[in-house]
């Protein structure tokens, strides 16, 4: 019933969409005289305002068209190599190839986003990594006959895709995968298979939820797994190529970080406003390019969904260690060859402090030389796989730890 009266709304404001996108086509039409008024503008402002709350955001595009090495500007073609049910191994091929550049796994977070929220994580690597993501797709619509997805299929995943990549591949994990992408590597290395990532870096993830307990946090653990299925879980409606799928609507997961937010985003919609009025467009972009991003979300396989509320939330099974795969105990100190670097953001409201450097001491067997970890000042979530401090800081922080342990310039030495 919820996901259908989300639909119908979303379907009956279409027509003031449609009204207002008009009005402001006619308004910004070059014959029109007086559209550089001050009354205009803030006329327009706010069509542009009700435009943007009406709108439906759809998966945004990558927009990583070009990098530049060593001077050149080389086209990128978006390759998918693996397609999966409810999930594309995409490769980021550059034009000219660039031998003997480390292999990157980005682990995009199946958290309600696409995995195109890492665009800016991603643009850092382009022109020195070979530069591979999980792209995730829509849960609405993937049929039924495809089954269900648990966080197990997710672990197989993982590992379908190291697999695919091979040895020597490094893997970056952005929040939520950081748990799975654990259990994946610990499952590798007890079999010794020789596509076990060379390192991991876990940025802002819930290893220990426990540990400075966030509102985030706090909302998971608060409730029953029951209260989850009766409350959040919906069935797909007939309009989506999924219909009958049980999902987490990313409407739900959406309007609960709004709300806890709420300050926040009004007074961030005021500023653009009133940016808006005074002509400001560099500050107004920059609130249409998050915002576009934020607000398109997706449905998340509702197996999924619960398994991750129960394991890692509610019975806190990694930090415990009694994590299971498959009916069978997870051993974390399986892991004794791959590097791991773990990053926290000093102001992350997400996953608080802590929660993420755990995974150090749950990898008890791994030497102090292959650990690390890195918090950066004045960040929030957001701020750690994205914005000014990323690029200047951690990105290469990353990079270096990846040149640090790529066996690859290890056995060249």
């Amino acid at each position: 019933m919820l996901y259908e009266l989300n639909a119908t709304y979303m379907e009956s404001i279409k027509p003031l969409n449609s009204w207002v996108k008009f009005v402001r086509d006619f308004n910004a039409a070059p014959w029109n005289c007086m559209r550089d008024l001050s009354v205009v503008r803030t006329f327009d402002a706010s069509m542009e305002l009700v435009e943007r709350l009406t709108d439906c955001y759809d998966e945004p595009a990558w927009g990583l068209d070009h990098t530049v090495i060593n001077g050149q500007s080389l086209a990128i073609q978006y390759n998918v190599i693996a397609n999966k049910p409810f999930c594309n191994l995409l490769h980021f091929r550059r034009s000219k190839a660039q031998p003997q550049q480390p292999k990157v796994l980005f682990v995009a977070p199946l958290s309600g986003h696409f995995a195109t929220l890492l665009r800016g994580t991603i643009k850092e690597f382009l022109p020195d990594h070979d530069v591979y993501v999980t792209d995730w797709q829509n849960a609405r619509d993937v049929p039924v006959s495809e089954g269900e997805f648990h966080f197990d299929d997710y672990v197989d995943y993982l590992i379908e895709f190291l697999e695919m990549l091979g040895p020597d591949t490094h893997a970056i994990a952005v929040c939520q995968p950081c748990v799975p992408l654990m259990v994946a590597t610990a499952l590798m290395a007890e079999k010794n298979n020789p596509a076990t990532p060379s390192s991991m870096t876990l940025m802002g993830g819930p290893i220990d939820t426990r540990i400075n307990p966030t509102e985030v946090n706090d909302y998971a653990s608060g409730k029953d797994l029951e209260w989850f299925e009766s409350n959040v879980i919906c069935s797909v409606p007939e309009q989506y190529k999924g219909v009958g799928q049980w999902v987490y609507p990313g409407f739900v997961q959406l309007s609960g970080f709004m709300s806890m937010n709420l300050d926040t985003h009004v007074q961030k919609h005021f500023k653009f406003f009133g940016d808006l009025v005074k002509g400001d467009g560099d500050n107004a972009e920059s609130h249409r390019q998050f915002y576009n991003e934020y607000l398109a979300v997706m449905d998340l396989p509702a197996h999924y969904y619960l398994d991750t509320i129960r394991k890692v939330f509610l019975e806190h099974k990694l930090p415990n260690k009694t994590m299971t795969y498959r009916g069978k105990l997870v051993d974390l100190d399986c892991i004794t060859d791959t590097a791991i670097l773990t990053i926290e953001g000093e102001l992350d409201d997400i996953t608080g402090r802590g929660q993420t450097a755990a995974a150090l001491e749950l990898c008890g067997k791994l030497r102090k030389s292959k650990k690390m970890h890195y918090e950066q000042q004045g960040v929030g979530h957001y701020g750690i796989f994205n914005g000014r401090r990323y690029r200047e800081v951690i990105a290469p922080k990353i990079k270096g730890f990846i040149k640090k342990h790529n066996p690859k310039l290890v056995r060249a030495a």
